[in-house]
């Protein structure tokens, strides 16, 4: 079987290094599209593959339509919107993300962030501290339970609020479960965003919901920028001028937070599982899970 890396943003030569060797002793071929330019690129290199690995690659009808072979695309890494999902299913091709490898990456720098923020993005006057501070988390998946396990290292109360999982899961791990968004707004001086792009999440982060905060909050993203409805946290934050908001997602160009000086901060670009170690985790996870799909039909982490 044929099995193509395509990534505009490479691996680590490390995490290469290590597909290449998970691929290849299943008997596989490995082929590499790295740093294309033009998707016509991607489009000729998926012709004749039989499986797909991919970071941020967008992957969409005309991919589909291309891949005549495609059997399996992985992502690898948490969040899988870059996928058409309905697509892939349409052209029989089961779509895959790698779970859990790149959760302790983007959990620390939520509170690489959150310091920063918090010590006013050190300018030189007093800011404050995180112990004693009310963190709530929004969305308690793996990356979730990461945030909380170096909360309570900070001497943190650990509030956390998830749809789809039990009260008493979450109250296993030590974190205080409430009933709805509400009340992890209105409860907790930092709020850490770690809810998927899906139909009902997206522009759900409002101005309703954020400017139930306290006085001093704030917010954290490292999700998904279309979580957040950005002209309305602007004029939001224009308003409440105690608020700050931190997030690895640069906002669209018509959103300036850049001028809440001393308020907002956005990395150049998404960093969340931008470490060597997350990027050979999830990397030989989905050369393993390639591999686990081709000798035994195993699909237990797909989502479509």
């Amino acid at each position: 079987m044929k099995v193509l890396v395509a990534t505009e943003k490479p691996f680590a030569a490390a995490a290469v290094n290590g597909i290449r060797k998970e691929i290849e002793s299943a008997g596989n071929e490995l082929v590499l599209l790295e740093k294309y330019t033009e998707k016509s690129q991607l489009l000729e290199a998926v012709a004749d593959a039989d499986a797909l690995i991919i970071r941020s690659d967008k992957v969409d009808a005309e991919v589909l339509d291309a891949a005549k072979q495609l059997k399996i695309v992985v992502r690898a890494g948490a969040g899988y919107d870059n996928i058409d999902l309905a697509a892939a299913t349409a052209h029989d091709v089961v779509a895959e993300n790698t779970p859990g490898q790149n959760s302790n990456a983007v959990a620390e720098l939520v509170f690489g962030m959150l310091v920063f923020a918090v010590r006013n993005f050190f300018n030189g006057k007093a800011g404050s501290e995180l112990m004693g501070k009310k963190l709530g988390i929004l969305a308690f998946g793996n990356v979730g339970r990461n945030v909380a396990r170096i909360a309570a290292g900070f001497g943190m109360d650990v509030y956390a609020y998830d749809a789809f999982c039990p009260k008493e899961a979450i109250e296993a791990a030590g974190v205080k479960a409430v009933d709805n968004q509400d009340a992890l707004f209105e409860t907790c001086d930092v709020v850490s965003l770690h809810i998927p792009a899906t139909p009902e999440t997206k522009q759900s982060i409002n101005a309703s919901l954020v400017g139930k905060m306290k006085k001093g909050g704030v917010l954290v993203n490292t999700a998904r920028k279309e979580v957040i409805n950005e002209q309305e946290l602007l004029k939001l934050m224009e308003e409440r001028t105690d608020l700050k908001y931190v997030t690895d997602i640069k906002p669209d160009a018509d959103a300036d937070f850049a001028k809440l000086e001393g308020r907002y901060f956005s990395t150049p670009k998404k960093m969340g599982a931008q470490t060597a170690e997350a990027n050979i985790n999830a990397g030989i996870a989905a050369a393993r899970q390639i591999n686990a799909f081709f000798k035994d039909g195993c699909t237990k982490f797909k989502v479509n």
